[in-house]
This record gives structure tokens, sequence and C-alpha cells, in this order.
């Protein structure tokens, strides 16, 4: 089971990780979609998570898979749209597609 993603080189630990290869509409090529969830703390990890997400483009790395490409944001949710809250705890999920 996978444990880790990296994006950019930021490890984040992760559940539920989720991947396949589709085929883009336009050229025909092989695309990676993978998906994870993971939790995020109130204060300097909610701050440097939201941060590192709104570069929305990302090299990614599965060290488990030996996986590596670069990936967009294809979808993402959270639980809870306010982590100032001390002590608080979100539940993340993400989804990123190749690009080329």
């Amino acid at each position: 089971m996978v444990t880790e993603v990296m994006l950019n080189d930021v490890r984040i630990k992760v559940s539920g990780y989720g991947e396949e290869v589709i085929i883009d509409s336009k050229t025909g090529s092989e695309l990676y979609k993978i998906n994870f969830d993971f939790k995020v703390r109130s204060g300097k990890e909610y701050h440097d998570i939201t941060t590192l997400l709104y570069k929305t483009t990302f090299d990614v790395k599965v060290p488990e898979r030996e996986l590596e490409f670069r990936g967009t944001i294809y979808n993402y949710s959270t639980s809870i749209t306010n982590l100032y809250k001390e002590n608080a705890v979100g539940d993340f999920k993400l989804e990123l597609l190749e690009v080329r």
C-alpha cells in the first residue's frame, strides 16, 4: 500500500491511494491519474500545504510505486476550509493528472 506521495519534494503521508492510466482524447497518449487522501493539521502544516497546492502543478513522485511525472490538480476537496483554529484537523482529497 502506498503511504507517501511527494509534491515538489514535499512528503505527504497518504491513505486511500488510487492509480489509473487514462488515454488523452486529443493525443491518444497514456497519462497517469492518481488520487489520495491525507490529513492536515491547523497552523503551520495547513499554511504550508495550502501554499503548495496553490501552485496547482507539481513534480509528483510515488516512491513505493517508483512512479514520477509532472502532474496538475484534476480535483480537490477538503472537509474544512479554516484550519487556523487550534488543534483542528482537515481531511483533504486530491486527484492529480499527468501533463506533458
